[in-house]
């Protein structure tokens, strides 16, 4: 057996009690039914066994009137029940009688309300009446139906509903008789009622359906009281079914909406107001669908699926996203048509719409993380496979490849992430990072551009640098055109390598060209640069070549100033030498312009030191009293003729040293050589000394002493180094050799009579010396030969040689 749950609905007062009905709506699970419910509510006479009815026809247990305190008063207000054991749902309200003594004549106001609460929210609504009341005014309920049908005409739309009159304690007159009664009564109370112009011939039946049945009295026909109410409640039964007691009736409620559909036709009613059916029934379905999306949305969010994506999307893409969340979304908004279906279809369609906005809302902050995440994924993807890509194949063809099989990728990926119910654009996205790619692509463009650019400047800085440094080293009249050869012929190699090297990025004929003339460039920077450099170092430069031309022959050869050198021709060979090199360093020259640079330096520094210069323009002007050249921009000046003058003056301070050593080591060597006797002596001691030499001929003793004499005499030089000894002077020489003539003879003659007491070696000795190697013998030997021998080999018998301090 089914619990009713009987609750007071509205008490006497007029106080709805809604936490009531939301418990009653619980408890019964009405909630659960949809359309599948029936309303039904019975209005009457005060104690004319309403209650009773109710409770023998849907087993409710309303309090019934007890006849033996009399009758009163027993319902108040309107209850509420479930109906046991009827399907589909059947919600029976009780309300309170009319009539009644205890509200008195003139408080009919709640009455009124009542009724039109009925009419209002049932599908069947029961007049309870007696037999002996039909004709009559009052009794019969003939003021309060007329009311109602006059509040009912000013609907909007009709909304029919079961009039069913039961007649109570029947007599004896027939049924047939008696039906035919009251249908002429409401017909009239029809007909009496004001209609609105768009009801003007609007019959009964479209508004209400009007049946009639009659019941024996319950005090004394019990038994078959009993009986009807089973059979009258068999009718009860499937009710809203084609062909049931409400299977005609519009404008239907949903079961969810019920307490707050009721609630306002309560609040409606009690305000004075006309009830407005549509008007009520798009309220009712604005605010519980509305309920129903809320309660989507909540449940949406606290999905432990929707969960775990929201969190996993805030970290890395998700596979599959799009269409598990489609399916999501799908299933909330499936469980939002199933509970708000029999709601107004336009505000259903309306809130369903709200809901997927709502729900969209909430998914797409995941979306847009997901699709961040896909594009990051994408183009770090990217520059994974174009490094590996550079390898194989060209700059330009690896980027169009790659950029064209990644932005595949991203639309696949995008595909997979789309979501069924919204079509949102993910252009912006994919423009980002089509951005992306592009920047990525330009800066490794430019990396590697800059590593090829800057692999060809090294190999043309390379193929300049020291070359341009040993042309400028010799400083020639060819120098600056040979160097302007080499800059061509190397700049010319460097760009055809660095024009094929670049073809695979397939640049655009304004940049590729901005890369050779930046190539060019930087070889003419190269040229200008060590000029610029071997200018600081241009008076180290003058001397060394000064010394190199000065102190050695045309063989490279050290000269020794012998004194038959012309000093002064070899000093202005070397300066004018140093003078080209300085006229060369005094400006770059890439360009064929000719200028007088060597002609002023020449006339200025070198010949203008002649004795036989008389030109007075030149003595009265000095042409290096400029600060730049003529002809030459000041951008190509490496020198002023300023710094020229200043150089040379300082070139000319630091070298001359070297030419006064020059001279003193002439005058020296000539010196030197005067110790000997004039030709003139020599020729009279050989014409002489002819006797002399006969008698050293006829008398070989004398060439035994004289020989003895040459070898002491020979000893005496290499023991006294006469050589040296002269180098300080004749008279200081004979002094100093004076001194040590008497030492020397007597450690020579010590040394031999040494010599003569040594006692012959052993045979044994004397093989083992031939046995031993030559090089140990003559070691050997050597160093028992006195230093009188080696000091006799390596004097020079024509006197000491005196060379330049350089070259020394």
């Amino acid at each position: 057996m089914d619990a009713c749950f009987s609750t007071q609905l509205i008490d006497g007062d007029g106080v709805f009690n809604v936490s009531g009905l939301e418990h009653f709506m619980k408890e019964v699970r009405l909630g659960e039914c949809g359309l599948s419910y029936a309303v039904v509510s019975i209005m009457g006479p005060q104690s004319s066994g309403k209650s009773t009815l109710l409770n023998h026809l849907f087993g409710t247990n309303f309090r019934e009137m007890d006849a033996f305190r009399g009758r009163s008063q027993t319902t108040k207000g309107i209850w509420l029940a479930k109906a046991q054991n009827i399907e589909p749902c059947t919600l029976v309200m009780d309300l309170e009688g009319t009539d009644g003594r205890e509200r008195g004549e003139d408080d009919t106001a709640f009455e009124k309300q009542s009724a039109l609460f009925a009419l209002a929210v049932s599908d069947i609504v029961l007049i309870n009446m007696w037999c002996h009341d039909i004709g009559r005014e009052q009794a019969a309920n003939k003021p309060l139906l007329k009311t109602v049908f006059q509040v009912m005409m000013r609907l909007f739309s009709p909304r029919k509903t079961t009039l069913l009159f039961v007649i109570r304690d029947k007599s004896r007159t027939p049924l047939e008789n008696l039906e035919p009664i009251l249908r002429e009564d409401i017909q009239k109370i029809w007909d009496s009622v004001p209609k609105p112009h768009a009801h003007k011939e609007t019959p009964l039946s479209e508004f209400f359906d009007v049946q009639v049945v009659a019941l024996s009295s319950y005090e004394e026909k019990e038994e078959l009281f009993k009986q009807q109410v089973s059979d009258l409640r068999d009718r009860f039964e499937h009710s809203i079914a084609p062909g049931g007691l409400a299977g005609d009736r519009r404008g239907v409620v949903p079961a969810s909406g019920f307490s707050f559909s009721s609630q306002q036709f309560w609040k409606v009613i009690k305000e004075n107001k006309d009830l407005d059916l549509p008007a009520h029934k798009v309220m009712v379905a604005t605010v519980r669908c509305e309920e129903i999306g809320n309660e989507k949305v909540a449940s949406f969010t606290a999905d432990e699926e929707w969960q775990q994506f929201e969190e996993a999307v805030q970290h890395d893409y998700c596979p599959g996203f799009g269409k598990k969340i489609s399916s999501l979304l799908d299933r909330c908004l499936s469980e939002y048509d199933m509970e708000a279906i029999y709601f107004d279809e336009g505000v259903r369609s309306s809130k369903r719409q709200q809901l997927e906005s709502k729900l969209l809302q909430l998914v797409n902050p995941a979306y847009q993380s997901l699709m961040g995440h896909l594009r990051t994924k994408t183009l770090e993807a990217f520059k994974e496979s174009f490094d590996k890509a550079l390898e194989k194949e060209g700059f330009a063809a690896a980027a169009r490849d790659c950029t064209q099989t990644f932005l595949e990728k991203f639309d696949k990926g995008s595909e997979d992430a789309a979501i069924q119910q919204v079509n949102w654009d993910t252009s912006k996205v994919k423009d980002k990072l089509k951005r992306d790619i592009e920047a990525h692509v330009a800066s490794v463009r430019a990396t590697k551009l800059s590593e090829v650019c800057a692999k060809y400047e090294a190999q043309l800085t390379k193929a300049l640098a020291e070359p341009v440094e040993a042309l400028l080293d010799s400083a020639s009249e060819d120098t600056w055109p040979a160097i302007r050869k080499l800059l061509e012929r190397e700049t010319k190699a460097a760009v055809i390598g660095l024009e094929s090297a670049v073809t695979s990025f397939e640049l655009d004929e304004a940049t590729e060209k901005e890369l050779l003339m930046k190539l060019e460039k930087h070889g003419k920077s190269v040229v200008e640069s060590k000029a610029k450099e071997e200018a600081g170092r241009v008076l180290i430069r003058m001397k060394d070549r000064f010394s190199t031309l000065f102190s050695r022959d045309a063989d490279s050869m050290p000269r020794v100033w012998t004194g038959k050198e012309d000093i002064k021709a070899i000093t202005k060979t070397a300066r004018s030498a140093s003078m080209k090199l300085l006229s060369t360093m005094a400006a770059i020259r890439l360009e064929e312009d000719g200028d007088n640079i060597e002609n002023t330096l020449s006339l200025a520094l070198v010949d203008a030191g002649r004795p036989g210069t008389t030109d007075r323009s030149i003595q009265l002007s000095d042409p290096l009293a400029s600060s730049s050249w003529e002809r030459v921009p000041e951008e190509k000046t490496l020198i002023t003729p300023v710094q020229c003058k200043n150089l040379w003056r300082q070139f000319k301070a630091e070298t001359e040293y070297t030419v006064t050593q020059a001279i003193a080591a002439q005058e020296a060597n000539k010196r030197n050589n005067n110790w000997l006797p004039p030709p003139w002596a020599l020729a009279a001691m050989a014409i002489l000394g002819f006797n002399e030499f006969m008698t050293l001929l006829r008398n070989p003793l004398y060439l035994l002493v004289i020989f003895v004499v040459y070898l002491v005499g020979k000893a005496f030089w290499a023991q006294s180094e006469i050589g040296r000894e002269f180098q300080h002077g004749f008279l200081p020489a004979i002094l100093s050799l004076l001194t040590k003539f008497v030492p020397t003879i007597m450690n020579i003659l010590k040394r031999l009579a040494d010599e003569g007491q040594r006692p012959a070696a052993a045979p044994e000795r004397q093989r083992e010396m031939e046995l031993q190697p030559k090089s140990t013998r003559n070691g050997s030997s050597y160093s028992n030969v006195t230093s009188a021998g080696s000091s006799s080999v390596t004097t020079s018998e024509i006197g000491p040689e005196y060379s330049s301090p350089v070259a020394q």
